[in-house]
């Protein structure tokens, strides 16, 4: 049946339906004169999907706004929103995101994962990266930095971190009385009631895309002035033993993550640069103590995702990869262990001293060598 022939509720579940089912992470809808164009990102990259009749765009836009709770009226201004799973169908919450153009509203849906999240062993790192990341996080302090552009996955690498963190250990019955329900230690393991959190911790995000079972999570409102510095103040007198700042915007931020991981907590955060010698070029610049900082560094991941070559007809094209000859996506990655050596060469030279195990541009060489992506799909990504 035409989407003419529906009402607008139906038109939007149908589009968040379809975009699920393909493995989409957003949609994106956008007037252009006398109908809209509606587009899904698949892994990264943005394939179309269909067209509206600017009528039902009208009422679909307005669907949308309403069940995000934004003004329905205003299309000058961008608007930002959330949309409850149950009010769609939906497996998760859906963020939406309102901009004006030239040619009218735009608009992008992003929809939250409703998958389990992964663990380290399913993040695709090469095993000695991932042994690197373990060994970081058996630490008790300490700061692991994540960089790279947006969509290269550092999200899904420290929701990983967080679920190997939360791990429970099971500890001795206790003679004290228990309420059913009840939680000890701010955790209780599926089909263990005599578990407990192994460590405390707390996170700062922008937004919270996941809920990890035994974390304390929290997300910042610019509009009500908490941000991240004004939010790891606070938090740092919360008696937390592992900080996750998800991204490190400013100088206050950085001083207060490097002083944090100098002072026995494990702190793992973002930082946008363009690779593991340019998170330290980056940190140089925004923190005042630049002995502190190497001295709190003890890990740096610098990662892209790249198009892994459809499994079913490699790469040629074909309905299971709506005709991309790409399926999912693997990362590339490069990184850096911080050990007295290399703090003793940062110290001497500076971020020229940084030489990453593996560097970027070799790691997508080797993935194109053992045919898990090409090099057009190397040469998107990295530039090369």
């Amino acid at each position: 049946m035409a989407a003419t022939e529906h009402g607008a509720p139906e038109v939007l579940e149908g589009l968040i339906r379809q975009a699920v089912g393909s493995g989409a992470s957003d949609v994106h809808l956008h007037m252009d004169g006398q109908r809209a164009r509606v587009a899904f990102r698949l892994d990264g990259v943005l394939a179309p999907a269909t067209e509206l009749p600017e009528g039902v765009a009208r009422r679909v836009v307005g669907r949308i706004k309403y069940l995000a709770r934004l003004k329905t009226y205003q299309e000058t201004l961008p608007q930002d929103g959330r949309i409850d799973h149950g009010d769609v169908g939906s497996g998760s919450d859906i963020r939406v995101s309102t901009y004006p153009t030239v040619t009218g509203e735009k608009i992008v849906l992003r929809l939250f994962s409703a998958a389990e999240v992964m663990t380290l062993a399913q993040l695709g790192f090469p095993d000695a990266a991932r042994a690197e990341l373990e060994g970081f996080l058996a630490q008790p302090s300490g700061m692991a930095l994540l960089t790279g552009p947006a969509g290269s996955g550092k999200t899904t690498t420290i929701y990983a971190c967080l679920r190997h963190l939360a791990g429970c250990e099971p500890r001795a019955a206790s003679h004290e009385p228990k309420t059913p329900g009840a939680q000890t230690g701010g955790l209780v393991a599926r089909g263990s009631p005599l578990a407990v959190s192994a460590r405390h911790i707390i996170t700062i995000e922008d937004p919270a895309e996941q809920v990890i079972e035994g974390v304390m999570q929290t997300e910042v409102n610019a509009a009500a002035g908490l941000t991240f510095a004004k939010a790891a103040r606070h938090l740092l007198r919360q008696d937390p033993q592992v900080l996750v700042v998800g991204e490190i915007r400013d100088e206050e931020t950085a001083n207060l993550a490097v002083r944090a991981a100098f002072t026995g907590h494990l702190v793992i955060s973002t930082l946008h640069a363009g690779s593991c010698r340019g998170v330290f070029e980056r940190l140089f610049d925004m923190c005042d103590d630049r002995y502190a900082a190497v001295a709190a560094v003890g890990l740096v991941l610098s990662q892209r995702l790249v198009r892994r070559l459809c499994s079913e007809c490699h790469g040629e094209g074909c309905g299971a990869c709506l005709g991309t000859g790409y399926r999912g996506r693997t990362p590339a990655v490069e990184w850096l262990r911080v050990d007295d050596a290399v703090r003793a060469a940062l110290r001497e030279r500076g971020p020229s001293a940084v030489e990453p195990a593996e560097p970027l541009e070799a790691a997508g060489r080797r993935l194109v060598a053992e045919g898990v992506t090409d090099e057009p799909e190397l040469a998107r990504v990295l530039g090369t």
